[in-house]
């Protein structure tokens, strides 16, 4: 029987041992500062009803989804997990309590054309905090908060968190007779970044009937820059001339004043009136994190505000603000760029036991009295050379190996190398026991994401 040539699909992601103990340390760095921030965690099926999952898709969207019948059943994968986050809220209405704070850690997939750095299975990380009826502003202030200490907590500095308002666009382009285009020329001036402004311009003027005047006011209005004061002192000058932009301003006024109080450092976040993500459902705040240092990566977490997140399953008025990473992704490029952290412990155990008597009594003691201390521990009870047992442990960097054998049992003793440095003692138990708590304890000092 010919055997087969195993393969993964292209832009699925598969990682070695090493690489995914690192994806792991991110993801419970994300759920443990989620968490300090009263998010409880959700997951949701990979798999819906298209019906369902569909409700809301449209154009793009609706060509990406991976979709099949099962018998009778049409069944769609999850592109993202905020469609299917909207049908949770609205079928378990009745049990959740408001405002819903919820983090989701999950792969989703998309059947785009695979390349560097995009994947058609990926993992989202995502927080959405769910109002009934009402959500106050203040939480779309507490959300950059989220996302500074997320990536400080990870090993990064130098990174801005970008916001701007949906209603201050909408207001200006309301001001200029440009409503029915708002969304187009949002869309367009979100390339700002990635075509210039002459390009943008030739779009609006060309693609979406924009007049030159109206187009060269668009792009005055989007290069305010300066500090975020200076900013906002800018923006006052357009007050009075739309209602809608002036609840918009006031609406950032409140998320840059209290920036300081939830601990976001004025270096680290940024009012860009370029920003205004090209999702239409987002209408309020919107954010955008990019990392200073490396601008072609584009915006490694985004999200905003939006007035009604489940509209297709009920007509109750559920509005929210939510941002998401995309964790594969960032994943990715951190590894190319070389900033993942090579001296955090990536091996499956502290300790690999090698016993060296016919009894293994003694060393399946010792084995339950580490584990109990909270110190992973693996026994290695193959038939193999000593030094095949040694390499072993070196190969998948286990920082500790204990020799057991009649001498040491007999002593009450353990025998432990530590593997980088050779050091070996030989102590009692709750002494080995101390000193490898010590020194693992300094090997977890370092941050996931070097800079």
């Amino acid at each position: 029987m010919a055997k087969m040539t195993p393969r993964t699909l292209s832009g699925f992601m598969e990682l070695l041992p090493a690489p995914q103990q690192q994806m792991e340390r991110i993801m419970e760095t994300l759920r443990h500062t989620y968490s300090l921030y009263g998010f409880t965690p959700l997951d949701t099926p990979v798999i819906e009803s298209s019906e369902v999952l569909l409700a809301k898709a449209g154009g793009e969207t609706e060509k990406q989804i991976y979709r099949f019948q099962k018998g009778d059943s049409d069944l769609s994968l999850r592109f993202d997990l905020t469609v299917p986050l909207a049908k949770y809220v609205a079928l378990h209405y009745n049990d959740l309590t408001f405002p819903f704070r919820r983090y989701q850690i999950g792969k989703v997939y998309r059947g785009e054309r695979a390349q560097r750095g995009r994947f058609r299975e990926f993992y989202q990380a995502d927080i959405d905090i769910i109002g009934d009826g009402k959500l106050s502003i203040i939480n779309e202030a507490e959300i950059p908060a989220i996302i500074y200490k997320t990536f400080s907590t990870l090993g990064l500095k130098r990174f801005q968190i970008r916001v701007n308002n949906r209603k201050i666009l909408n207001g200006f382009y309301a001001m200029l007779g440009l409503t029915e285009k708002s969304a187009d020329v949002m869309r367009t001036v979100d390339k700002l970044d990635k075509i210039g402004p002459e390009k943008v311009k030739a779009l609006l003027v060309e693609e979406f009937a924009v007049s030159e005047s109206d187009a060269d006011e668009i792009l005055k209005f989007i290069s305010i820059t300066g500090d975020n004061n200076a900013v906002l002192s800018a923006l006052e000058g357009y007050l009075g001339r739309n209602e809608i932009f002036d609840q918009g301003l006031e609406e950032l006024k409140t998320v840059v004043r209290y920036l300081g109080d939830f601990g976001v450092p004025a270096e680290n976040f940024a009012v860009d009136l370029t920003i205004a993500r090209g999702l239409d459902y987002y209408t309020g705040t919107v954010y955008e994190t990019t990392l200073l240092d490396h601008p072609e990566i584009g915006s490694v977490c985004s999200g905003g505000r939006y007035d009604n997140l489940a509209e297709f399953y009920t007509d109750r008025q559920l509005p929210g603000a939510g941002i998401s990473i995309g964790l594969t992704r960032l994943f990715y490029v951190l590894g190319e760029q070389g900033m993942l952290n090579p001296e955090l412990p990536t091996s499956p155990a502290d300790v690999l036991i090698l016993p060296m008597t016919e009894d293994l009594s003694a060393a399946i003691s010792l084995a339950t009295k580490l584990r109990e201390s909270g110190i992973r521990t693996q026994l290695h009870c193959e038939q193999k050379k000593f030094k095949q047992k040694v390499s072993y442990a070196d190969k998948l960097s286990i920082p500790y190996v204990i020799f057991l054998g009649e001498d040491e049992i007999n002593a009450g003793i353990v025998a432990c190398k530590e593997m980088k440095t050779g050091e070996q003692t030989k102590l009692n138990v709750e002494e080995t026991i101390a000193r490898i708590q010590a020194g693992l304890a300094e090997l977890e000092k370092g941050a996931v994401i070097l800079e």
